[in-house]
């Protein structure tokens, strides 16, 4: 699809409705939203305790790309691209481990923990080594959670930290680990998989799990009159009692996307489990359940939630057009011990069978879109942070 044909299909788009059939489906559209949403937002990595000592490091991958995230030294860690500099061949293979170098098994070139080369064979001496190191892209660090941007001139992460800092920190997410990480493949393209997280109005019909005890469910009365009383209770509990704190789809400034969000957990839940009680020690210098949660997102693909006790942060990376990656991290205070502290299972159930059911409504959505019968439909007055983003999105890849 040229330029021309992609702005009249914008320009046909109709205000409040779900988007054309070939923004799903086309694959230069889907080579655009590649170049335009992911290679220049600040995407979610990974946990800084997932690379404890030096050498250790894992990768992030999607699409054609990957990434060595790796410790490079004490108090340092780098984002290396996993392409090698002398024909392109992958250098690191495992999704994770610890070595003491680099070193690409085609033909040996081997680089140090920062990336620099350190020997290539029968390499002609004239060649500048200093010239062929593994490239880096942009890294920050936010609490302990790892972000990467792959763009020449990325948007200020500072406008993050600046807006999120204080009110995540009663998490003290730099001293929480992960107690669990899981990947859940959609057979759907990534938009599908985003608008599905952005809107609730799904969440009573098809999380009965989530919805006994998350007020986004079921707004009303009965939600103003118990996040009135969260809030109330935050400050005594050591959280934050600003209500929203959102630049999220209006940053003004590429990937620097952010939102910081709380509401209620309702009918005497006070996180996100099976029953409602607690499953992990309390983070960070939390005090005691306020009845509440919060929801943050930093970048354009990142959406977390954390409860008192423990966080869970979803990231959505396009494998294929029609395939994405939902990677889920689960943190926990860094002192507790599995099995005596918390349990695995119960930790993660809420949002693992959730999540498996999500993917049978996104995948169920795409086959729908594929229908040579689908129209786009209007969006209801529960889908408009969902709206909001394919209005984000739409000029997102105009520009």
């Amino acid at each position: 699809m040229d330029e021309h044909a992609l702005a009249k299909l914008i320009a046909a788009r109709r205000p409040g409705y779900a988007l054309e059939q070939a923004f799903y489906t086309d694959p230069d559209i889907y080579e655009r939203d590649i170049d335009k949403v992911y290679m220049n937002g600040w995407l979610y990595a990974g946990h800084e305790t997932e690379i404890p000592e030096v050498g250790s490091y894992f990768l992030f991958n999607f699409a054609s790309e990957s990434v060595i995230i790796m410790r490079s030294d004490e108090n340092e860690i780098s984002a290396l691209l996993n392409v090698c500099r002398h024909r392109g061949s992958r250098v690191c293979i495992e999704a994770q481990g610890k070595v003491s170098r680099l070193t690409c098994r085609y033909h040996g070139w081997t680089y140090g923990l920062q990336g620099k080369l350190r020997a290539a064979a029968y390499l002609d001496e004239a060649i500048d080594k200093s010239t062929l190191g593994l490239r880096q892209i942009h890294l920050r660090r936010l609490h302990g959670l790892i972000f990467v941007n792959f763009a020449g001139q990325p948007g200020s992460f500072d406008l993050v930290e600046r807006d999120l800092s204080d009110c995540l920190a009663p998490y003290d997410l730099g001293r929480a680990k992960v107690a669990h990480r899981a990947s859940y493949l959609i057979n759907a393209n990534w938009k599908l998989a985003v608008e599905n997280y952005c809107e609730c109005y799904h969440c009573a019909p098809a999380h009965p799990e989530y919805s006994r005890g998350h007020g986004l469910a079921t707004p009303g009365a009965e939600y103003d009159q118990e996040f009135a009383a969260v809030m109330a209770r935050s400050a005594s509990c050591g959280l934050s009692d600003k209500t929203v704190r959102k630049h999220y789809l209006n940053s003004g400034e590429p990937g620097t996307d952010r939102c910081f969000e709380r509401y209620p957990m309702m009918r005497g839940h006070v996180t996100g489990s099976e029953d409602g009680r607690p499953v992990a020690p309390l983070l960070g210098s939390i005090k005691d359940f306020d009845g509440g949660a919060t929801d943050f997102q930093i970048g354009p693909i990142t959406f977390a939630l954390a409860y008192c006790d423990h966080v869970v942060i979803y990231r959505f990376t396009p494998l294929s057009i029609d395939r994405t990656d939902c990677d889920i991290t689960w943190l926990v205070n860094a002192n507790a011990q599995a099995g005596r502290d918390y349990d695995r299972d119960k930790l993660t159930w809420l949002w693992d069978v959730t999540t498996i059911a999500d993917q049978h409504i996104i995948e169920r959505n795409q086959e729908g879109v594929n229908s040579r019968f689908y129209e786009p439909g209007p969006f209801s007055k529960m889908e408009d942070y969902t709206q909001s983003f394919i209005d984000w999105y739409v000029h997102t890849i105009a520009t």
